[in-house]
């Protein structure tokens, strides 16, 4: 296996942990940059020579031929990671099996469908400037519909597992969406198995380390309210310039 010299831009937000909590579960070395979202730290230009499309995460890392590789959609980057690294495939399927085919059905499940539904449900019902509950009663109800998925297939799981025996990109892809479930108005008590899951997912010593990165540099002792509205903020000011682009 090559020597990794990894550097990882992120935030502690659901996709910003889905490569930490997998870098800490392939026990690699890599270095961290904070990327501060609520400053627009992500818009700088130094970090668009990264991802020109300006989100987190993303991760840069000596390739094969030597030379600095840029990823910065989260789904590449998890993919790069255990086909690069996880030559023992603790964490992966070998590629081209069925069960690898499988791990990408869920993979880009969670890219296509979850995050993005769940992240229209946490904005209208935390940040839009007014309450529109056809935007919130739309999204929360398709999340609802894409968790009721999940929650229908892990049924049926005999590992607790997404995909095969043991745990894949599959579920770590998911894992900081599901936990954060609430904050998108969204109750997991209504998917037991999928609660289950999520318990079982917590227990993993990569899964508690990676989901604090980055560590805060104070405890946040604001309410949810509070937070939701200093949130809301930066992310109409961001829409607005983004607007005028």
């Amino acid at each position: 296996m090559s020597t990794p010299s990894i550097q990882l831009y992120t935030s502690r937000t659901p996709n910003g942990v889905k490569i930490s909590i997998l870098l800490e579960e392939l026990g690699l070395p890599y270095e961290i940059t904070d990327i501060d979202i609520s400053k627009n730290t992500q818009k700088e230009p130094w970090f668009f020579d990264i991802n020109p499309n300006g989100r987190i995460p993303a991760l840069t890392d000596t390739f094969e031929d030597g030379e600095k590789i840029n990823l910065w959609e989260s789904g590449c980057i998890m993919q790069y990671l255990v086909e690069r690294y996880d030559t023992e495939h603790k964490l992966s399927y070998p590629r081209g099996t069925r069960l690898a085919w499988e791990v990408n059905n869920w993979l880009f499940f969670q890219n296509a469908g979850v995050g993005p539904m769940q992240g229209q449900a946490n904005h209208f019902t935390r940040y839009a400037p007014e309450r529109i509950e056809y935007g919130v009663n739309r999204y929360q109800n398709e999340t609802r519909r894409l968790y009721r998925v999940l929650n229908t297939h892990l049924e049926k799981s005999t590992s607790g597992y997404l995909v095969g025996d043991k745990a894949t990109i599959a579920d770590f892809a998911h894992y900081g969406w599901v936990s954060s479930a609430s904050w998108a108005g969204v109750e997991i008590n209504e998917f037991p198995a999928l609660k289950a899951w999520k318990e079982k997912m917590t227990a993993r010593p990569g899964v508690q380390k990676g989901k604090l990165i980055p560590e805060p540099i104070e405890k946040d002792t604001r309410t949810d309210e509070e937070i939701a509205k200093a949130n809301s903020e930066w992310i109409l000011a961001g829409m607005k310039a983004d607007a005028k682009k």
